[in-house]
């Protein structure tokens, strides 16, 4: 039996395997679909304290990984399919194996809810589409950029945006915002946004190079469709966190997040089961706090693990 089970090579997982590794508690942390988490697919981070030049998202994992590996974390490609609890055991299904473990960390965090059109996964990631303004804004200072979506999340992006862009479109499919009255009112209002209303993306442009260029959109009441140019498009439509496996085991909202204990941000209401990252946080969504509650997650486990012996 494991001491612990790290589910999630995030950076929530990763920093939690460098803290149980350091106090030597071996942990092994399973790789799910997309090893290294949403930021292997980031060109370049600047926002991450300690980097002053930024670095390259896929090398900033790969560094997180040897730095875990080198205080004991164990590595090992599987995707949990179900997780029980016997006798306190987490016993973890992963295809046709069983794993079982005192202490489990989930950090499998989440997925960004994306368009599906034509372009998209094409220039996903470095060629001008992305789904994080926070992290990707400054590279299109002084160019024009388009926003999709139509809640609080969107109406943030295209303000953040402001700072660095010349002109932020912000393309809904309907003809009034799904944000806040607050948030709809200062989108709305803002200078350099403009409105594109019941526009509904069907496809993103590429230039000669395979970057973006424009997004084609229709116009939900006359079919009409038009192209935007831009240099950028930032998706804005949520978030999809990986946790259909714990559905029935761990309290989770109406999005799919897990939710903690009340009064802690890591811990469930199973004794030695916690939950970090990017699952479990839909508010922040950060490389940095999805780091902090992974090390909250090991200190716990650490601490619990202790408390038994």
């Amino acid at each position: 039996m494991e001491d612990v089970i790290i589910l999630g090579t995030g950076c929530a997982g990763l920093t939690a395997a460098i803290y149980t590794g350091r106090a030597q508690l071996n942990p092994l942390v399973l790789e799910g679909a997309q090893p290294g988490g949403q930021l292997t697919t980031t060109s370049e981070v600047e926002n991450f304290p300690g980097f002053p030049e930024g670095i390259d998202g896929y090398t900033m994992m790969d560094n997180l990984r040897k730095q875990a590996a080198r205080f004991g974390a164990r590595y090992e490609h599987a995707k949990v399919d179900k997780i029980e609890i016997v006798d306190g055991v987490k016993k973890l299904y992963a295809g046709d194996k069983v794993l079982e473990a005192k202490t489990v960390i989930v950090a499998t965090g989440a997925r960004p809810r994306l368009l599906g059109i034509p372009g998209e996964t094409e220039m996903f990631g470095g060629k001008g589409v992305t789904t994080c303004a926070t992290c990707d804004g400054a590279f299109y200072r002084d160019m024009d950029v388009v926003v999709v979506g139509g809640g609080d999340s969107a109406a943030e992006e295209a303000l953040f945006l402001t700072r660095f862009c010349s002109k932020v479109t912000l393309v809904h499919r309907r003809d009034e915002l799904r944000a806040s009255q607050i948030m709809s009112d200062r989108a709305t209002s803002h200078d350099k946004i403009e409105m594109a209303w019941n526009s509904a993306p069907t496809e993103i442009l590429a230039d000669e190079k395979g970057f973006t260029r424009a997004i084609r959109v229709k116009d939900t009441q006359t079919g009409e469709e038009r192209e935007i140019p831009c240099k950028g498009v930032f998706i804005a439509i949520g978030h999809i966190p990986n946790t259909d496996f714990v559905e029935g085991l761990l309290e989770r909202d109406g999005d799919g997040y897990i939710v903690p204990e009340l009064g802690s941000q890591v811990k469930t209401k199973y004794e030695g089961f916690f939950a970090a990252g990017d699952c479990v946080d839909h508010v922040y969504r950060q490389a940095i706090t999805a780091a902090g509650m992974g090390c909250q997650a090991a200190i716990e486990a650490e601490r619990w693990l202790a408390e038994q012996e």
